[in-house]
């Protein structure tokens, strides 16, 4: 099970990882398109859009229906929560490094306030910051 999962997640990426075929889904969130019309923004062949429209098929990102000659293809966008849910996990991994950072940053500004013969400077913001001997080197330049 765990193994058709990630076949799929990879199928996934696969199919994201082409500029065509995320937009070909972008077109497809505005409603069904026939292969022709999902062809004719790219001023491609309908050969090399089906090529494409097969990548997102395998990936389950499109629904395609054959009505005789005209091949309606639709947004299929349930494989998509399973990357979101894959991305969902490193977006927690940086925002909890960044908040991490974040505070060393506030404690360090604390610290350096608070040190004896610390004066505060305004910056453009208007926000208080303690100036330090290089920032004197620097704003005398």
């Amino acid at each position: 099970m765990v193994e058709s999962q990630e076949t799929q997640l990879n199928a996934v990426f696969h199919a994201l990882g082409d500029v065509t075929r995320r937009r070909m889904l972008r077109l497809l969130a505005d409603g069904e398109h026939t292969v022709g019309q999902l062809a004719e923004p790219f001023h491609m062949s309908l050969a090399a859009a089906s090529k494409h429209i097969k990548a997102l098929e395998s990936a389950g990102l499109i629904r395609r229906e054959v009505q005789g000659r005209i091949h309606r293809c639709r947004l299929n966008a349930e494989p998509l929560a399973a990357a979101e849910e894959w991305l969902a996990y490193y977006e927690r991994f940086w925002h909890e490094r960044l908040d991490r950072l974040e505070e060393l940053l506030r404690h360090e500004s604390a610290r350096d306030a608070s040190a004896p013969g610390a004066k505060a400077t305004h910056t453009n913001s208007g926000a208080v910051r303690p100036s330090s001997p290089t920032s004197k080197k620097r704003s005398k330049r």
